[in-house]
């Protein structure tokens, strides 16, 4: 009985003592500091798009920690910004107009101690958003719409654009981008009168006026690989051989392209590595027609005990020619350039390192986008001008190129 009670008491003991551990166990700055922190002094300012960049002096405090800037936006909502004290240079951004708006600014230290606030007025220049809607254009596309604008600072915005189904307009699709030059299309729209609404916005919701547009998509079909066949000779005047093994048979590799196969060896086309000049090979689609778009699978290396894209021989910048009736010399006046094409790893990362973004997106097949302003083409000729392994061969699994046959 006396050990139960001796047993007892010490479990209490250790709650006790636990409990009163939690009760002290209050979070608090890890230095302590005394005193306010200075201010800081020497205010700049320089008003830019839809933001403004300031410079100052920092207080002499040893343990200051930060400077923070407070202000409101348009939209009722306090943003609140910081800067190291690592750096004399913090940006106050998110403002929709050009109106004068009160920044205050706060130099504080490790204990979380603010000083006195300075509170200065910046004046920002024009929202990015609105040059870009100025700048809108929605085309009629194969298959959809084409959005196109400039961007002149490259500002990170959001081109959102709708879509009128029965009296209520509903997101098509977002385009994110900060280049400065914006040409993408939107696909999925059938081939009817399309009510469009379209708009700009910024990450911090600051949105544009919208523009309203009724457009018919283009008549787009995959073009039968039935029809797809080698020239005469298969070599074109003027291309590089394309075989697809070792045995280096002139050619053999161009039909490849169209059996179906988009990943085996040697279902592919495979220029020559010791050529180091561009390397084009020329095939005939088999019929005239309005071109859209060609899908184009690199073939993808063995290495490590997997597949690699973006690797020797992959396409990293390419030309697309086409022409209904090519000068049998192989010389490139009778020929209309469709489109000049970079491919870019989603990951961005080194050469021979492959995410699975990056592996889901070249499997799937690169999409790359034809002028539209051209007439009717039946052949097409595809020149190498750089691959992921910096000289010009090409290798190729597969193609499908889309249009208007009709």
């Amino acid at each position: 009985m006396k050990k139960v009670l001796f047993l007892s008491t010490y479990i209490y003991i250790l709650l006790a003592c636990a409990v009163t551990a939690c009760k002290e166990d209050v979070q608090k700055p890890l230095n302590s500091s005394s005193g306010t922190p200075g201010k800081v002094s020497n205010i700049g300012i320089v008003n830019e798009n839809g933001q403004a960049t300031l410079t100052y002096t920092l207080p002499g405090n040893p343990d200051l920690a930060y400077v923070k800037a407070v202000y409101d936006l348009r939209s009722g909502v306090k943003r609140e910004v910081k800067a190291s004290q690592y750096t004399n240079t913090l940006v106050v951004d998110g403002f929709g107009d050009t109106l004068p708006h009160v920044i205050t600014l706060y130099a504080v230290n490790k204990s979380e101690v603010a000083s006195e606030p300075v509170a200065i007025t910046v004046k920002p220049l024009e929202n990015p958003i609105w040059a870009v809607y100025r700048n809108l254009k929605v085309l009629a596309d194969f298959a959809g719409v084409r959005i196109i604008s400039k961007n002149p600072v490259r500002a990170n915005v959001s081109i959102i654009a709708m879509v009128d189904t029965t009296y209520e307009y509903v997101l098509l699709r977002g385009i994110y981008t900060s280049t400065d030059s914006i040409n993408q299309p939107i696909r999925g729209l059938s081939i009817k009168a399309t009510k469009l609404a379209v708009f700009v916005r910024d990450r911090f919701l600051n949105s544009t006026d919208t523009l309203f547009t009724t457009l018919t998509p283009l008549y787009e079909a995959a073009l039968p690989k039935s029809n797809y066949k080698t020239m005469t000779p298969v070599i074109w005047p003027g291309d590089a051989p394309m075989t697809n093994s070792s045995s280096g048979t002139a050619g053999v590799g161009i039909p490849k392209i169209w059996d179906g196969d988009i990943i085996n060896w040697p279902s592919c086309l495979a220029g020559t590595p010791t050529n180091l000049a561009p390397q084009s090979f020329t095939f005939d689609l088999g019929q005239l027609a309005q071109l859209s778009r060609i899908v184009i699978w690199d073939y993808p290396e063995y290495l490590n005990n997997g597949r690699i894209y973006y690797y020797r021989g992959c396409m990293k910048r390419f030309e697309v020619w086409g022409s209904a009736n090519p000068a049998t010399d192989g010389s490139w006046d009778s020929w209309t350039l469709l489109g000049e094409f970079t491919e870019v790893k989603p990951s961005g990362s080194a050469y021979g390192i492959q995410t699975t973004e990056d592996y889901d997106m070249a499997y799937a097949g690169f999409s790359w986008d034809f002028r539209i302003d051209v007439p009717k083409m039946r052949y097409l000729r595809v020149r190498c001008k750089e691959n992921w392994v910096g000289t010009t061969f090409p290798m190729i699994s597969e193609v499908q190129v889309y249009g208007d046959a009709r």
